[in-house]
């Protein structure tokens, strides 16, 4: 017994084990459920089609039997007619007991006519209600599906867009920035220290002391042949 008990409770943690793995990889792949779903669906709608069958074939062959049974209560009941017309008492009475059989079975047909009418009713509503099911199962499958692809989409372009820091992208141009006004900076930098250095500021200092000297040397060349020009004027 307690082995028995061991082995149960083995069968039954394996069973849960294996239920779970199962619908771990029915999350990650759901058009595995769905089909799975719609597989046991069908295998249902399947047999319940003919345990449908069964049930109005049996309702077909009440009626059929219901019916010769009134056609036979018909022929009956002529004969009796005519055995009270011709005073065939024996014969009467015979056609009497056949009709009271007759009368008791067609009562009992007729209900179970009814009764198989009903179950063969119920058989199809249950048959058109699991192929609607069926239908809108398939349907659901299809929109989810597509629900979750058009989900993973999203996400996996919120991925990327999460990959791509802006705030990276940024701080890397910035960096750049800063890099180029150095760039500037020291360029504009070795300039001034150029204009402030001694030997260029003295260099300049003497170009502009030669240009001066050349000045005052024009001047003087022009006053000089100014003069030497007007010295004839004055002799004659």
């Amino acid at each position: 017994m307690a082995n028995n008990a061991i082995f149960a409770r083995l069968s039954n943690l394996w069973t849960g084990f294996i239920s779970l793995w199962v619908s771990d990889i029915e999350k990650e792949h759901p058009e595995i459920a769905y089909q799975n779903a719609i597989a046991s669906m069908i295998e249902k709608y399947t047999k319940l089609k003919s345990a449908t069958g069964a049930i109005i074939a049996r309702r077909q062959d009440i009626t059929a039997r219901l019916d010769a049974a009134e056609r036979e209560l018909a022929g009956v009941a002529a004969d009796l007619e005519t055995a009270l017309a011709t005073n065939q008492d024996d014969l009467a009475v015979v056609l009497i007991q056949k009709k009271n059989a007759l009368d008791t079975a067609i009562t009992e047909l007729r209900s179970d006519a009814a009764q198989a009418t009903a179950d063969a009713d119920n058989a199809k509503d249950s048959l058109t209600q699991v192929k609607t099911e069926i239908d809108k199962l398939k349907a659901e499958k299809d929109r989810m599906l597509a629900q979750m692809q058009s989900a993973q989409a999203r996400i996996q372009i919120q991925g990327q867009l999460d990959g791509l820091s802006v705030d990276a992208e940024v701080q890397a141009l910035s960096a750049v920035r800063d890099h180029i006004k150095g760039q500037v900076a020291q360029a504009s930098l070795g300039a001034e220290l150029h204009n402030s250095d001694l030997d260029v500021r003295l260099n300049k200092l003497r170009q502009s002391s030669g240009s001066v000297t050349a000045k005052a040397q024009l001047d003087a060349l022009k006053a000089a042949r100014a003069a030497a020009q007007a010295a004839p004027a004055k002799t004659l």
